[in-house]
């Protein structure tokens, strides 16, 4: 069994982890069933237009809102009572949105339903540097989110065929009672989880500001290059299947045929990147992610500009936008180093809070930027990509520069202490 022994190792599969990559797995299957199709069923229930777009715009903020106490909960609770928890919340919140077919329903059940995947980031990120050694963080954190992608791959394809037979509304009422049996059924399964008892624990319980300002200046300069480098995917973000379809002229199976090469790419990028990120570094593959970000934008600019190849140079910027994944494992996995370890789930859950609060405007700004012209929201995306991904490698130059005089001045100490 040494060849298992080596694959465990490899992937750094922890029995806490392997129970948490099994949670994700079959809690997405259920969810992806018919998360992607809520528009549509409110449309089905009667909802306005604006009442669509106030459920896109609360998922977003609930998502940046709900990390912070998210970590929180965690570092007083325990990985174990934590995610239980916050399963439990979903499950209700599913079975309200199958209980009371109403539009209203879908919009109160979703502070609910979308528990486990926003409280649940900084837990994850928090399990992951508990039971990995510090070098085998971007494997933990890559592991779980190819994982993370395989039902999005797989669980829409069979949540369209119940809306195909059944029709939109009794189609996800369906694909929802599937959904609470699979969530329900992990609870099993997340009771195998071990709290690892620490060492010793905090004196004082940080508040979010606290907790702000408690990053170190690696932290920040991470935080505020990703900030500006998520404007450049916020800001394009709602209008790429509207360019594709309306401006190049493809059709809706071909965006859907674009999206899976996306999710391709990203799943094929992520564990060799993560693996040769551990041992060799990963602000490189940081910057790679960042540069990435930055040249879907452009991609798409281009594809327009080329009828005759259009679909072919589509192709491409969708693998591009797939390869954003390279080194985010590594982003992260630079989060949890730069934590205490001790408020490991606060400080993710402030770090997430910060970032999605102000990208968050991006929505907002790109919807301007595109009713001033398609090309300059997709320019303005690039710039901001560009400035964020320049900040970053002189963050980096930096950072070497800063410990190569720490070291410098480590050395002189010391012959002075001979001398």
């Amino acid at each position: 069994m040494n060849w298992l022994r080596s694959v465990t190792d490899f992937f750094g599969l922890k029995r806490n982890l392997v129970v948490l990559l099994v949670t994700i797995f079959v809690i997405g299957a259920g969810e992806e069933l018919w998360m992607r199709f809520v528009p549509k069923y409110l449309q089905a229930l009667g909802a306005t237009v604006f009442v669509i777009g106030l459920y896109d715009a609360l998922r977003t903020l609930l998502g940046a809102v709900y990390a912070y106490p998210g970590g929180v909960i965690v570092d007083l609770w325990g990985h174990r009572r934590a995610f239980l928890t916050f399963n439990i919340v979903s499950i209700i919140g599913y079975a309200l949105v199958l209980l009371v077919p109403r539009w209203g329903a879908v919009i109160a059940g979703m502070f609910l339903f979308l528990s486990w995947s926003c409280f649940s980031l900084p837990a994850t990120f928090s399990l992951v540097g508990a039971a990995l050694e510090a070098n085998r963080h971007s494997m933990g954190i890559g592991v779980q989110s190819v994982i993370k992608r395989l039902p999005i791959m797989i669980a829409p394809f069979f949540g369209g065929i119940l809306i195909d037979h059944f029709g939109v509304i009794g189609g996800v009422r369906i694909a929802l009672v599937i959904s609470i049996v699979l969530s329900a059924a992990t609870i099993f399964i997340q009771r195998q989880l071990q709290d690892q008892p620490k060492s010793e624990t905090p004196n004082e319980r940080l508040n979010l500001f606290q907790s702000l300002r408690e990053f170190n200046s690696p932290m920040r300069r991470l935080l505020l290059s990703d900030i500006l480098v998520r404007f450049c995917e916020r800001i394009p973000y709602a209008w790429v299947v509207i360019f594709t379809m309306d401006y190049i002229g493809v059709s809706a199976k071909e965006v859907g045929v674009l999206t899976t090469v996306e999710m391709l790419a990203a799943t094929l990028c992520i564990i060799p990147a993560s693996h040769y990120a551990d041992r060799y570094g990963r602000e490189p593959f940081v910057i790679v992610t960042f540069i990435m970000f930055t040249l879907f934008p452009i991609g798409l600019l281009i594809a327009r500009a080329y009828p005759s190849y259009s679909l072919g140079l589509l192709v491409v910027a969708f693998i591009i936008r797939g390869f954003k994944e390279f080194g985010d494992t590594s982003r992260k996995a630079l989060i949890i180093g730069y934590c205490d370890p001790l408020r490991c789930g606060q400080m993710v859950g402030a770090y997430y809070l910060v970032r999605d609060l102000i990208v968050s405007f991006g929505a907002i700004l790109g919807a301007y930027l595109w009713w001033l012209g398609a090309e300059l929201n997709f320019l303005a995306a690039t710039a901001l990509g560009i400035a964020g991904t320049i900040f970053y490698i002189k963050t980096i130059r930096n950072q070497r520069e800063e410990a190569l005089e720490d070291i410098k001045e480590e050395i002189a100490r010391r012959r002075f202490r001979r001398d």
